[in-house]
């Protein structure tokens, strides 16, 4: 079931950010940009965890939003990652990317300094009355510190601007109790590549997906099986996908996925710290893997 509002339905790919010593490298950004939408991505999430925006400058942030919405020109709906751990802050990138043209927004809880369930109704709210686009809320406790409850789900899901859910707990008791509260009100998007189909089977209608990165076309076949009715087809993707996946979470997002699409050459292999990058040993098993899947590196 689908929001008047949904941003997209099937796989969004959290993009990496090509860069290297000088800065983002917007050419390669580009020609990625160009493939993803070529190989028919259903939208575009930029300067999101994936993208490394935790360490990007304020200036960076703002350029990268705008090249990705000006490049991207509406073949596919951009979503800008716009949250942070200062409320005020991400207020100001919400209204930037709004302004930018970004199609909607990617907004984490507040990581370090966490909040209480109360808190976290007071900042989405904040941000959700001040975007003029539709926000998709972000529950990834693992890198955060804090989970959206399903009961602060429930309150925050009579916003009008708030449409959606990535969810990245993992708890799948969790999951159904809030689309048990939620009633239909928020679009579920898986944020774990290996519960796609999962999710889909409790109401999700996709995913915000890192493994996409290296095969969109595929990642997308996983829900275009499913909602052609096909639960074996997409099942059998999702489990053919799997190693695939651990591999590329066998270290920290994004060190390993940057490795891999370096291999493709759409990048350098180049993380700004603390992230670094991937140990040789994890390295040669990823693009050895890579190779059965087809993939030239």
């Amino acid at each position: 079931m689908m929001k008047k509002n949904t941003i997209f339905k099937g796989i969004a790919t959290a993009l990496i950010t090509p860069m290297d010593e000088a800065g983002i490298n917007y050419n390669q950004l580009g020609n990625l940009i160009d493939w993803q939408i070529g190989e028919g991505i259903d939208a575009l999430v930029i300067c999101g965890t994936t993208g490394e925006a935790s360490t990007l400058t304020d200036e960076e942030h703002r350029s990268a939003i705008s090249f990705a919405v000006q490049h991207t020109a509406g073949r596919v709906p951009v979503i800008a990652g716009t949250g942070s751990n200062d409320t005020a802050y991400a207020l100001d990138l919400t209204e930037f990317a709004c302004k930018a043209g970004a199609d909607g927004m990617l907004v984490v809880t507040p990581y370090y300094n966490k909040a209480t369930q109360k808190g976290l109704i007071k900042m989405f709210t904040e941000i959700a009355d001040r975007s003029t686009k539709p926000i998709i809320l972000y529950n990834v406790p693992s890198r955060t510190g804090v989970n959206i409850e399903p009961e602060t789900f429930q309150v925050l899901a009579e916003h009008e601007n708030i449409v959606g859910i990535k969810e990245a707990n993992g708890n799948i008791s969790k999951i159904v109790d809030t689309m048990a509260r939620v009633q239909g009100k928020l679009d579920l998007y898986s944020g774990n590549d290996d519960q796609i189909v999962p999710l889909m089977a409790l109401g999700g209608i996709g995913c915000i997906s890192v493994v996409s990165n290296v095969l969109p076309a595929l990642t997308r076949e996983i829900c275009t099986r499913f909602f052609n009715g096909d639960i074996a087809g997409s099942r059998e993707l999702q489990l053919k996908l799997h190693p695939l996946i651990e591999a590329l979470f066998c270290e920290v997002n994004p060190i390993p996925v940057k490795a891999a699409m370096a291999a493709m050459g759409f990048c350098r292999d180049y993380l700004r710290m603390p992230l670094t990058s991937m140990e040789e040993e994890n390295r040669a098993k990823l693009l050895s893997l890579m190779r059965t899947y087809g993939l030239k590196v």
